[in-house]
C-alpha cells in the first residue's frame, strides 16, 4: 500500500516569524504547461497555526477538494494575491519569466505588503524588493506555498471553465488547457484560438 503524501509543514513560517518577519507570503503558479489561456500566480498570508486539513499540492487534490480547500484559504488568510499573464505575454516574454511576472503581479496585489517570501521553485523574478527563499517542491513542504497552489489552481480553472462556453470543441472544462490528446485532436481538427500560446508546439 503507498503511504499518503506528506503534508506540508509552518516549519518554515515559524522560524521566519523567530527571526521577525510577519507577514509571510507563500507564492506559486499554475498553468506553465499547458497549451492555452494565461499562466496564474498565486500569494498567500495565512496567519500562525491556521487550520487547514488536507492542504498539500494542489496536482495532488482532487478538483472538489482543491475547491474546498480554496474555500477555506479565503476565509482564513489575512491576505491573497492573484496575478497572470495572457498566452500573448507568454509568447512575448517565454513562459518561464512570464510566470515570473505573475508572480510579481500577484505579490503586489498582497495588502498588507509581504516582508518575506516562500516561492515554489528554484528561481525568483529579477530586481525583487523583499527578502525571499525559493523552495523546489515547495508545495509539498511548506503551507503558504500550498495554499498558494490550490488558490492558483482554481483560479485558472475557473477562467478556462468560462472559456470552454466559446470554445467547447476543446474541452477546456475537463483539460483546462493542459496537452491532451483530445486537445491535440481538436487542435488538429480547428486550429488554434485567439487563447493559444502560439510559441508552443501546437501539433
Amino acid at each position: 500500500m503507498v503511504a499518503p503524501p506528506k503534508l506540508p509543514s509552518y516549519c518554515l513560517e515559524h522560524t521566519l516569524r523567530q527571526q521577525g518577519y510577519e507577514h509571510i507570503a507563500g507564492v506559486d503558479e499554475a498553468g506553465r504547461g499547458c497549451l492555452a489561456g494565461p499562466v496564474v500566480a498565486a500569494a498567500v498570508i495565512l496567519p500562525p497555526d491556521t487550520r487547514l486539513p488536507g492542504l498539500t499540492d494542489s496536482k495532488l487534490l482532487s478538483r472538489t477538494l482543491r475547491e474546498k480547500l480554496a474555500r477555506a484559504i479565503r476565509e482564513n488568510a489575512s491576505s491573497i494575491g492573484v496575478g497572470l499573464c495572457s498566452p500573448r505575454e507568454i509568447d512575448r516574454l517565454n513562459i518561464l519569466w512570464a510566470a515570473m511576472e505573475a508572480m510579481r503581479r500577484a505579490i503586489l496585489n498582497l495588502a498588507p505588503e509581504p516582508d518575506y517570501l516562500l516561492i515554489d521553485g528554484n528561481r525568483c523574478f529579477p530586481d525583487a524588493k523583499w527578502s525571499f527563499e525559493t523552495i523546489v517542491q515547495g508545495d509539498r513542504r511548506c503551507r503558504s506555498i500550498a495554499a498558494a497552489s490550490v488558490i492558483a489552481k482554481v483560479e485558472r480553472d475557473r477562467l478556462m471553465h468560462r472559456l470552454h462556453d466559446d470554445y467547447p470543441a476543446y474541452a477546456w472544462k475537463t483539460n483546462a488547457g493542459y496537452p491532451t490528446r483530445k486537445h491535440y485532436a481538436a487542435l488538429a481538427r480547428h486550429g488554434p484560438t485567439p487563447h493559444h500560446r502560439r510559441s508552443f508546439r501546437l501539433a
